[in-house]
Formats: C-alpha cells, structure tokens, sequence
C-alpha cells in the first residue's frame, strides 16, 4: 500500500499496445498514480512483477501466451498481497467470478469511464475491493445455482456464524463501501470494522472482501439496494 505522499505504482498489462498506451499516457498525466511497467502479455507481467514490486497490477484477462486467469495465481505465489486489478469486457461473466475467486482484488469493465477506472485503482491500492453493482448483480444471477466461491455448507445459516455487527458490516460491504465509510454508518473506529472484515472472512472461509460482498448477494443478505 503506498504512503499517503508517493503515487500509486501502476503495472499495466494489456495486450492492444493502443488501449496501453492510452492508458499510460493518462495515468502518467496523474500526480498520484505513476505506471512503473509495461506488459503484453501474463509471462512479462510476472518478471516484471517481481523486479518492480508495484501498488496495483491492472490485468487484462485475454491475452496471449498466458493469459489473466493463468497469471493471478503465480503473482500471489509471488506477493500474496499483491493487489490485482481485472480489466475485462461484459462477455467474460463466467471468467470476472474465476478472477475473484483466484484472488483478484476488483473488477473494471472496460466501457466504463476513465474516472470509473481510476476510482478503481486508487481503492485497490488502498487494499479496498471494487465491484461494480452491474457486474455484482449478473454474477449472482449467472452464478445463483453454483458453489464456485468457497463458502460454509448452504445448511449453515451465517446468521448463526456472524454477530449483528459483523452482518451489519458484510451488507456494507456488499454496498461497495470502504472501511471508512463503514465506520461512520456504523459509528465505530476504523480498526473496530477492519476486526469485523477480519472475522467475516475467517468465519465464512473466504478469501477477500470482493468474495465477502458477492457471498452476501447470493445469499440474500444484501440486494445492493
């Protein structure tokens, strides 16, 4: 996580060199995000991963010779905190709930605003998740009758698993708010809901707080209203 003084170091990986160079050139036009690497393709976002060490990785999902979902997994063999953002199309549902799954931190759907993408980034790289409603809304429908996410057995009630405080916390999450903003809805300090995420994640046996939001939509706890 960068300090509040340095900009976000960005690792673009993208295989259209236009689209990259586009979005280079508008990070690089940023006082608070620096792109820091360049990749076409997973096997160069990799080596470069390791010799950078950069906030944020923006990763495309189709690519050539490895692709994205291939190369979540080996940059958290590599950094377990690395922070992963997906940059994908509508058309790849099934492939958005694979990326979450294996551990990427947000989603950025790439006819989205650029203010949209950078809002994106700077909350991943705060080690926030970003999801938006839209893609939230057809993951759970595409995905309502599958068991990808690990979670506790269906027969298991989380009513019974989370405190009221711990509920009220994963419908915040579910919101897309950030520990921040959970803090003054609930009016409790900021550690006091990292605590809470804490909990939720280990109780429910998930992985991040995208997986956590997802978990609440699927399970009718929150309807993103």
């Amino acid at each position: 996580m960068p300090s509040s003084t340095e900009p976000i170091q960005v690792l673009v990986t993208e295989d259209q060199a236009v689209v990259r160079a586009g979005l280079v050139s508008i990070f690089n036009s940023l006082p608070d995000i620096e792109v820091v690497g360049e990749a076409e393709n997973g096997i160069k976002a990799l080596q470069l991963f390791k010799e950078l060490n950069p906030h944020v990785v923006l990763l495309d999902l189709v690519m050539p010779e490895l692709d994205g979902l291939a190369t979540i997994p080996k940059l958290l063999e590599i950094n377990p905190n690395a922070r992963i953002l997906i940059i994908t199309g509508f058309g790849d549902g099934a492939n958005v709930y694979e990326a979450i799954r294996l551990g990427a931190s947000g989603i950025h759907v790439k006819d989205s605003t650029y203010e949209q993408l950078l809002d994106a980034i700077r909350s991943v790289a705060k080690g926030e998740a970003f999801l938006p409603a839209s893609i939230a809304m057809r993951m759970v429908r595409e995905r309502s009758h599958e068991q990808t996410v690990q979670t506790t057995p269906s027969s298991t009630n989380p009513n019974h698993l989370l405190t009221s405080r711990e509920l009220d916390t994963l419908r915040c999450l579910a919101q897309g708010l950030t520990n921040q903003e959970v803090a003054e809805k609930m009016v409790v300090h900021e550690r006091t809901v990292a605590k809470y995420v804490s909990n939720i994640l280990r109780k429910l046996h998930l992985e991040n707080r995208t997986q956590a939001a997802l978990y609440a939509l699927r399970n009718g706890i929150s309807d993103l209203e």
